[in-house]
């Protein structure tokens, strides 16, 4: 096998969030001096509304140098500690998936099996309240984790809430000034190499060619390289996850309190989101339009929500899956030209973080080695399926039976590899990662128990520990966590000290 010479020309189509985050990372971390150019247009608007997160945004951050409260103060965003879902095993429940873990291993069994054991000796106790983020974020408190892992705030793990706009304008700034070149215009054409079958050059209007050797997809659902001029394909999950429209719409503030926390609420015919920014707060209702028209989800997105409209509600329409190949010949699709979940875990960003650290860990040269493909589009394909199986779970585990989605969604068939995951829970609480499966054990813990699927039995390793040791850990656990938190500033006390917004309502 021959090397390549090294990429020198690298072009990105489409802005957003998905485009500004590759320029902004390929500009600083590419050593090969290549240059990097990004083609968006004006007139052809984003997908991006109140954007949430999960907590490796802060690794994609710290890569890039970003000062955490200069990016909340630009972004108008704030902190995040965890999901709360509301209404979705019955109508009237809430649960937490908290960031971070679940108490401490005991005996080197898993906090989860005492919990587990603990129930069936009559004591019934949520387990979040063995969480700090939960208890934090019940709280309406936030403090940044403690690099002390003796100290009880090292328990803490966030995320954010953002202006995806702002966050996409915040990154063109920093990757203009490493040397991004921006060019605005529209791409009429995409010209293959009658060779290879690889992108050329693409034309704007006007005839101007724009030539590079790699190329990213960022052009959103339409997928303007990597599905219309190189035939991807793509895998529908709407047999799984049959939510395909969500209407979108900000509203303003009311009060001074911003939960440090996203809110998933399920209604008739699917589940609105309410995302908590400093100066506004995001709202979106995702259904299917199957079971619902886009006048009723209107209608109850504005009924459900907590503050004056600022927009009219929009209404964006997508098919849950992924490109059945991610990377073909010389061009990597990122963001809404790879696949799309559904935001109900907020993936969403993480789906482009990892795709970018992915093709930094395979960097091509323009021999564009097959194996180097192969190897991008099977850990890219794993991770979607992961993503994939947990947030039908959420559908899955449901016990409601008041419409006709949830009838569906609770008779619906599941993935096999889903189903296994969930037998092996049931049977005594026991949970595997594979291949670095992006939710950790907590993650599926929180959800399994939020939901109501609790085992039937625990591991048996629990009983060699003495109860009343383990009931003594409980409790001084439980006093310790909500101790940390009551001490702990209010949320938009801490932002309105660290990071005021510099944007206005």
């Amino acid at each position: 096998m021959t090397l390549g010479s090294p990429v020198h020309r690298i072009v990105i189509v489409g802005g957003g969030t998905a485009g500004w985050m590759a320029a902004a990372a390929l500009a600083r971390l590419i050593p090969t001096g290549a240059s990097v150019t990004l083609i968006e247009s004006d007139t052809i608007g984003t997908v991006g509304v109140g954007e949430a997160t999960i907590p490796p945004i802060r690794a994609f951050n710290a890569m890039l140098g970003i000062d955490e409260a200069a990016f909340l103060a630009a972004t108008a965003g704030s902190f995040k500690l965890g999901i709360e879902f509301v209404d979705w095993g019955a109508i009237g429940e809430r649960y937490l998936h908290p960031f971070g873990g679940f108490g401490f291993d005991i005996e080197g069994v898993r906090f989860h099996q005492h919990w587990r054991r603990r129930r069936a000796a009559g004591v019934v106790e949520d387990i979040d309240a063995y969480s700090l983020c939960a208890v934090a974020a019940r709280a309406g408190r936030f403090t940044p984790p403690s690099p002390d892992p003796a100290s009880i705030l090292s328990q803490m793990a966030h995320a954010y809430h953002f202006d995806a706009g702002l966050y996409a304008r915040f990154l063109r700034g920093r990757a203009e000034r490493d040397g991004v070149t921006r060019i605005e215009g529209e791409i009429g054409d995409v010209a293959l190499d009658g060779h290879t079958g690889h992108v050329r050059h693409v034309t704007l209007a006007g005839d101007r060619r724009i030539e590079g050797d790699l190329f990213l997809d960022c052009s959103g659902f339409r997928g303007l390289l990597i599905e219309q001029a190189l035939g991807a394909s793509y895998e529908d999950w709407t047999r799984w996850l049959p939510c395909d429209r969500a209407v979108a719409m900000p509203t303003a503030n009311i009060g001074t309190a911003i939960t440090p926390y996203t809110r998933s609420t399920a209604q008739a015919s699917g589940w609105q989101w309410r995302i908590p920014l400093q100066h506004r707060t995001g709202n979106g209702y995702v259904y299917s339009s199957a079971h619902c028209s886009d006048d009723e989800a209107a209608a109850t997105l504005l009924d459900g929500v907590d503050g004056p409209p600022l927009a009219d509600p929009r209404v964006l329409r997508f098919t849950a899956g992924r490109r059945r190949k991610q990377w073909i010949g010389n061009v990597v699709a990122l963001g809404l030209a790879s696949g799309f979940t559904e935001p109900l875990e907020s993936t969403s960003i993480h789906m482009v973080q990892t795709g970018i650290s992915k093709l930094l860990a395979l960097f091509p040269d323009q021999g564009f080695s097959p194996v180097e493909i192969d190897t991008y589009n099977r850990l890219a394909e794993t991770q979607f399926d992961q993503v994939r199986d947990f947030l039908v779970l959420h559908y899955h585990a449901t016990r409601r039976t008041d419409s006709p989605f949830w009838r569906d969604a609770g008779a619906r068939a599941i993935p096999d590899s889903l189903a296994e995951k969930i037998a092996l829970w049931r049977r005594r609480g026991r949970l595997f990662r594979w291949e670095d499966d992006l939710f950790a054990e907590a993650s599926w813990v929180a959800v399994l128990l939020g939901q109501g699927i609790v085992p039937e039995g625990w591991d048996r390793l629990a009983d060699t520990v003495d109860a009343r040791d383990v009931d003594a850990r409980f409790d001084r656990l439980r006093a310790m966590f909500a101790d940390a938190a009551a001490r702990m500033p209010r949320h938009e006390d801490y932002l309105t000290r660290t990071s005021p917004t510099r944007v206005r309502a």
